[in-house]
């Protein structure tokens, strides 16, 4: 016989468990796509993977999924209204390791407008995002890719720097996802791809455009807002052309150590030579609240921690307090 009173606390329990298991998955697979980006080869340079039209509840979060899976970052052109309406998918976009850009309120035919409606547009989408996430953008992509004078001035008024694209994945137009891995195959160096949040081929090509770029060495960056081509993450030149300070070179790995449900501890090991400089970057809002092994200094910002040896030989160690962001930070390494 079914105990009726029983039933609700069971119910309850057992959504409580499965919610659990849930959260459990996505933390391990943040991690998984941590390891991926920290072992990944851009010898060949960083190209900008770049979706419109988002964020929307029926495909965002799947296409974060898939993003963090296969170790990608990516920068996601958010119509404003969008943004408005599910303000949890922006900041699961930022909490992802996203960027964020401006790609209008409406989503009109930008050059068709007077210049105190395309402000209008532009304006709306930064408050509505900078709400959600704390952060106005600095990256706009107009619609259609269409732009003119009067644009750029309006752009101009609120720092944005515009981005266009080099290669069009033409998702929008149909594209099988095998056009779309080939058109990404098509990347270069500092180049950009257009691509967008809500098609189901576009979703099912990230893992073969995620294999693509690692098999020619390239990985993807951020769109620097100074130039508006795609550069390391941590806005670094685009490889590196000359032998870091101090004239040898070394290698930093990051590994995971063990971890809690608000914090993480990670090792980085250096080779290559015994004297050197490590820098740490972490994604906000994240906190270094112990180290190990080493001697940190900080930026102004507190999020950039520089670590030197110690005495203590080659590998050192730090906790994050993680404030809900899982993604591991960037790590870079030259001789002191």
């Amino acid at each position: 016989m079914i105990d009726r009173k029983r039933g609700p606390a069971l119910a309850a329990g057992l959504l409580g468990a499965l919610l659990a298991l849930c959260l459990a998955v996505t933390a391990t697979s943040a991690l998984a796509a941590d390891r991926l980006r920290a072992a990944a080869d851009c010898s060949a340079g960083y190209v900008g993977l770049t979706f419109d039209d988002g964020p929307n509840a029926g495909n965002t979060a799947n296409l974060l999924n898939a993003l963090t899976s296969n170790g990608l970052r990516a920068t996601m052109f958010n119509i404003g209204q969008n943004a408005q309406n599910n303000q949890g998918l922006v900041r699961a976009q930022r909490d992802a390791g996203m960027w964020i850009g401006n790609h209008s309120w409406s989503h009109p035919h930008m050059t068709q407008l007077g210049s105190s409606q395309m402000l209008s547009e532009l304006q709306r989408t930064q408050q509505v995002i900078q709400q959600a996430t704390g952060t106005a953008p600095k990256l706009f992509r107009p619609p259609y890719g269409e732009t003119n004078g009067t644009l750029r001035s309006a752009e101009q008024q609120l720092g944005l720097t515009e981005v266009i694209w080099d290669v069009d994945s033409q998702d929008w137009n149909g594209a099988s996802t095998a056009q779309i891995v080939q058109a990404a195959g098509r990347l270069q160096n500092g180049q950009v791809i257009l691509m967008h949040d809500q098609y189901a081929t576009t979703l099912a090509a990230i893992p073969q455009i995620a294999a693509n770029l690692r098999s020619r060495n390239l990985c993807a960056g951020m769109i620097s807002p100074a130039t508006g081509r795609a550069v390391a993450p941590d806005g670094g030149s685009n490889p590196p052309t000359s032998p870091p300070p101090g004239g040898g070179t070394c290698t930093a790995t990051i590994s995971q150590g063990q971890q809690w449900s608000d914090r993480f501890n990670l090792s980085v090991t250096v080779s290559g030579t015994s004297s050197w400089v490590v820098t740490v970057t972490l994604n906000r809002p994240q906190k270094v609240i112990a180290t190990w092994n080493g001697t940190p200094s900080w930026d102004s910002t507190g999020y950039v921690m520089t670590m030197r040896p110690n005495g203590s030989g080659n590998t050192f160690g730090f906790t994050i307090q993680h404030n809900g962001v899982w993604t591991w930070p960037s790590v870079s390494c030259r001789t002191a």
